[in-house]
């Protein structure tokens, strides 16, 4: 009876840690279009960035080459160097997680073309690209190329 009330127990208590970690990547919250404005007071850039719209933002990260459509980015606040950087962040909301995968795919995409059009233009601003952040929570993305990646970590959670 005691092996058996130690059986019981000890599965209780893996099935109950599988559900804990199964929960926990859940729990993260989402992206907010806040989180830009917040990067760039924490000192994350090295310049002030200009503000993007969305029309300019979907063109830009081409988008509609990876199959969305206009109307699937629901929301947006992109920052992006006038030219002197390479510097940017940007928190896109899609209408779906499977839309947000998507345009992951589409930003990783990006900045590669970011690395091979600046290497030899601003060779300075390479390591800053090749440590971009994408990731995705849910259905918003996050995109930062920033001059304290620190900043950025420590302003989104």
């Amino acid at each position: 009876m005691k092996r058996f009330f130690s059986l019981t127990l000890a599965l209780a208590l893996i099935l109950g840690l599988t559900a804990c970690g199964g929960k926990e990547n859940d729990a993260s919250p989402l992206y907010s279009t806040s989180h830009v404005e917040a990067m760039a007071k924490a000192g994350a850039f090295s310049e002030e960035l200009e503000e993007l719209d969305a029309d300019t933002a979907f063109a830009l990260y081409k988008l509609a080459d990876y199959g969305l459509a206009r109307e699937d980015l629901t929301d947006c606040a992109v920052l992006r160097s006038a030219g002197a950087t390479c510097e940017e962040g940007a928190v896109l909301v899609f209408t779906g997680a499977d839309k947000a995968e998507t345009a992951q795919g589409a930003l990783k995409d990006y900045v590669q073309s970011q690395i091979e059009a600046n290497t030899d233009y601003r060779p300075a601003e390479i390591p800053k690209l090749e440590e971009a952040l994408v990731d995705r929570r849910g259905e918003t993305l996050l995109l930062a190329v920033a001059n304290d990646l620190d900043a950025v970590k420590k302003t989104v959670g």
